[in-house]
């Protein structure tokens, strides 16, 4: 028994003096809040320059992985609000998000540019995707509430016409 205990109370004595490494997937950097990273992928995505890492968003979204480029196009718009590559990037989320089928989400993204950026140079596209999403729900899609529960609204359906009422 007295050899149970001692082999027990060195095993416990290894485990605590020599911790093995524990990758973190959530990361705090300041300025910037708490991030998701998987496990070998940290921080390879970010660039210190907004022109970078609107490049690296791009490629992604241009290679169809949606969620890193709407990561990396989220951190222009984040740490650079008021640089020039901005109102891309805010674009190019609404992109991301409707590439991946969440129409709601995308149309409050273009919104949020013609907002900020009523100068901007795809502007026509960007009404004419808004209006695509609003046609989408016209036919019959039917809104999340919470992103998970289906309901139909001819309400917020008409709201996304006013929006884009140049007359209103």
């Amino acid at each position: 028994m007295k050899s149970r205990s001692l082999r027990l109370l060195l095993i416990l004595f290894c485990q605590l003096a020599f911790p093995f490494r524990s990758p973190a997937p959530l990361i705090y950097r300041p300025g910037e809040g708490w991030t998701y990273e998987p496990v070998g992928g940290e921080g390879r995505w970010q660039r210190s320059r907004a022109k970078e890492q609107l490049d690296v968003a791009q490629k992604a979204f241009d290679q169809r992985d949606y969620s890193l480029g709407l990561k990396a196009a989220k951190r222009v718009v984040r740490v650079w609000p008021l640089s020039d590559y901005a109102p891309p990037a805010q674009y190019l989320v609404g992109r991301c998000y409707e590439a991946k089928g969440q129409d709601e989400k995308a149309f409050k993204e273009y919104q949020t540019v013609l907002e900020k950026q009523p100068k901007i140079a795809g502007f026509p596209e960007i009404i004419g995707r808004q209006y695509g999403i609003a046609d989408k729900f016209l036919a019959g899609k039917w809104f999340r509430l919470w992103g998970v529960i289906p309901y139909p609204s001819k309400d917020k359906t008409a709201e996304m016409y006013e929006k884009n009422d140049p007359c209103g």
